[in-house]
């Protein structure tokens, strides 16, 4: 891809009134970014399920992408506190982030509940955003393993379409570093190999993401995952900028 990503997921530091705030400090950022504006980097949030409707309103008409933290599985019934993909697609969402470490850890969801949830944001035309890793520090060559056998576990029975994969070594999620440039690169080309059927997807990095990763990480990825050091709209947009710079060399 010669084009960036960059997500954030705001899971559930923000009250209402402060997603709200930095809803709008990104949007107004977002549409005086050329390379946003320009579809060189592509920016999406996945804020919380109550917040989705004020970020959608916030960044209409930007190109930034809205997302839901999760989905349900089902498509309709009786799933009291669930969300489908349907509704989420209905009022202006694109992206559903499925199949997060804490998912796993605190809720107990497998990689069948990750795969019938893909299944589900794939019927409803929206972007799966898979988050994939292994759960303890291993060497590039397993961790690659454990990762695509999670990833042809998730898409192996879905519908045809794009996804992002995010790949988030659970070791590195809140770790002072991020993994390796090797270990990252390793990974990252085997679970691009695995998406070889599926025109469009994007292997990201997450797990302490922050300036200057992309910079080193150079082709091995196709963008980074941001959580809390996109709190900062401006240290944001120091990643944003990064991006645009990463973009603009790999299109000569």
């Amino acid at each position: 891809m010669t084009h960036l990503t960059v997500g954030v997921s705001l899971k559930m530091y923000f009250g209402h009134e402060r997603a709200r705030s930095w809803f709008d400090a990104v949007a107004a950022r977002a549409r005086s970014h050329p390379a946003v504006t320009s579809g060189a980097v592509t920016l999406f949030v996945t804020p919380t399920y109550l917040q989705v409707l004020p970020a959608v309103d916030a960044f209409r008409g930007t190109p930034v992408r809205v997302g839901g933290q999760d989905v349900a599985a089902a498509d309709e019934g009786a799933f009291t506190g669930e969300v489908s993909a349907a509704e989420l697609a209905e009022v202006g969402a694109s992206i559903a982030e499925i199949g997060h470490a804490e998912r796993r850890r605190l809720f107990g969801e497998t990689d069948a509940v990750v795969a019938e949830k893909t299944r589900a944001a794939l019927r409803a035309g929206l972007t799966p955003l898979l988050c994939i890793g292994e759960e303890e520090q291993a060497d590039p060559a397993r961790a690659a393993e454990l990762s695509v056998r999670q990833l042809r576990a998730a898409i192996g029975d879905a519908e045809d379409g794009p996804v992002i994969v995010a790949y988030e070594p659970v070791w590195a999620i809140g770790a002072p570093e991020p993994a390796g440039e090797d270990h990252v690169r390793i990974v990252a080309r085997a679970l691009r190999a695995a998406l070889a059927d599926r025109p469009g997807s994007a292997v990201i990095y997450g797990g302490a993401a922050g300036p200057g990763l992309l910079t080193t990480l150079g082709d091995a990825v196709d963008g980074v995952f941001l959580g809390r050091f996109a709190h900062d709209p401006d240290a944001l947009l120091a990643v944003l900028d990064e991006a645009a710079i990463v973009a603009e060399g790999r299109s000569t």
